[in-house]
């Protein structure tokens, strides 16, 4: 398995939210946070999302807009327009019926955005991957906009669950093209999988976080030496193989703290650890508190909405 599929693999929406915002002349929406992850695209006309802490950013038609975080943005014609509405989740979700199948909402622009309900719907190792703010530009092939749309404006059997899927795949398919983008800034572990031999190393590591790795192993089994594996491995993704491996089961274990009842001993030994102090250790000297103590304040998985 590659490190995106295995990022991309724990996503699923749940009871996502929806909602079609038709506006016509100065116009500004203030979404009030609460969700991990929300994706964005103008069907028609353009926009800017106005973060509270940082610089304004461009939606054109077409585009698709992730934000991460619970943090309030706005989104408006104009950076300077001052919100006229605020969005929460009790009133985020568009009702079937509002639209009447078929029916295109008036107005000079069109937002439509959709919104994961839940932290435990999107791995934290993903979320940790992301800015907070990005824009892909439109490429003239978004089929999945067609459905997601036809779906927005229908009230038929299942259609929450395919929503839901929806929103999945173009999640899916936006950060595959953005971590492709040589702007992105993409994480070196993303550049570093289409190096021969880091790439095999890491697909490893991902594939059996749990077996007793070591450096000489990967390199036996990348086909070149101790040395140059470490070099060329701490060159590529920015720290040494133990290093990365030792974040990536933490990574995993706090996901599994967060989202599942198993017992601290039970992680343990399904990412790598023998027991629960050496687990304790490590997540402790990472992340600056024990697993008992994350799976306490972590953010519990949310039931959809």
């Amino acid at each position: 398995m590659d490190v995106l599929s295995d990022l991309l693999d724990g996503v699923r929406a749940r009871g996502a939210l929806f909602q079609r915002t038709a506006v016509s002349g100065p116009w500004s929406v203030r979404f009030a946070g609460g969700s991990p992850l929300t994706l964005a695209t103008m069907l028609r006309g353009k926009a800017w999302i106005v973060p509270d802490d940082s610089e304004p950013v461009p939606v054109g038609t077409g585009d698709i807009a992730i934000m991460r975080g619970r943090a309030p943005y706005t989104v408006a014609d104009d950076p300077a327009t001052p919100p006229q509405v605020v969005v929460d989740s009790a009133d985020y979700c568009t009702p079937a019926h509002a639209d009447e199948a078929g029916a295109e909402p008036e107005g000079s622009a069109l937002l439509l955005s959709g919104a994961y309900t839940g932290r435990g719907e999107i791995s934290e190792r993903l979320l940790l991957a992301l800015p907070e703010y990005l824009v892909i530009p439109a490429d003239g092939r978004r089929p999945l906009f067609d459905l997601l749309v036809e779906e927005m404006a229908s009230d038929r059997p299942g259609q929450q669950a395919m929503r839901d899927r929806l929103l999945d795949l173009l999640l899916l398919s936006t950060l595959r093209t953005w971590f492709d983008r040589s702007e992105a800034n993409a994480p070196p572990w993303y550049r570093a999988s289409r190096d021969p031999v880091v790439g095999h190393a890491l697909r490893l590591l991902h594939a059996d976080p749990a077996r007793p790795w070591t450096v000489a192993g990967l390199a036996a089994e990348s086909g070149v030496s101790r040395a140059a594996f470490a070099r060329r491995f701490t060159a590529q993704v920015g720290e040494p193989p133990m290093a990365y491996l030792a974040a990536w089961r933490i990574g995993l274990a706090a996901d599994l703290l967060r989202d599942t009842d198993a017992t601290v001993g039970s992680i343990a030994r399904r990412v790598g650890y023998a027991n629960t102090f050496a687990l304790s250790v490590a997540f402790k000297r990472l992340r600056g508190i024990t697993p008992t103590q994350h799976r306490v304040t972590a953010p519990p998985r949310e039931p959809g909405t």
